[in-house]
């Protein structure tokens, strides 16, 4: 049976847009990476597009429809901006989506827990209530353990973290760092899956 052959008209648009890393094209198309730069070496592939890209992505964020404002002079240029730029303002969208949730959540935590604090000697006097049958103190020890201060420090600590990863996302999914080129997408995501594990 003979092998699929990678579709590199689709690569070389892909890597031309500059939209992506490499290593996400290959596994997308399933080749090496080694392979793809081998293959824009020899032909001359430039990621060349990458600015233009990322202007028609934060155009489309912005207005929610692309205009080409570089008046490019090739018609394929157009079309390969255009696709990246669809697929980029869609990945965008879906972070900032992910991230909004996240600070909600983070947010209803942290009031959750300034209430437990300011109820703390409410809650322990229910909790005394509550476990008075206890004969060896287990249920109750452990109730206390709870709502104790180093518990709540720790639950504190971990949201403090969430909310400065989430705030770093959120400047990332809406590009407010200046930084050198970098594939947004791939460090969005890995940023994700990091706190995914953290969680």
């Amino acid at each position: 049976m003979a092998t699929k052959q990678p579709d590199w008209e689709a690569i070389e648009r892909t890597y031309r847009a500059g939209s992506l890393s490499i290593r996400t094209i290959a596994e997308r198309h399933g080749v090496s990476n080694t392979a793809i730069r081998k293959k824009a070496k020899a032909l001359g592939w430039a990621r060349d597009l990458s600015d233009q890209v990322r202007k028609e992505v934060r155009s489309k964020l912005v207005r929610g429809e692309v205009r080409n404002d570089q008046g490019a002079n090739c018609e394929i240029d157009a079309e390969i901006i255009e696709e990246a730029a669809e697929e980029g303002a869609r990945v965008v969208r879906s972070h900032r989506r992910d991230i909004r949730k996240a600070t909600i959540l983070a947010n209803l935590l942290m009031d959750d827990l300034m209430t437990t604090i300011q109820r703390s000697e409410e809650i322990e006097d229910a909790i005394e209530d509550e476990t008075s049958e206890d004969n060896n103190g287990m249920r109750r020890a452990s109730m206390l353990a709870a709502v104790a201060l180093p518990s709540n420090s720790k639950i504190l600590y971990q949201l403090s973290s969430a909310m400065k990863n989430l705030q770093v996302l959120e400047r990332l999914a809406f590009d407010l760092n200046e930084k050198e080129k970098t594939d947004d997408a791939d460090e969005l995501s890995k940023m994700m899956e990091e706190l995914s594990k953290d969680a």
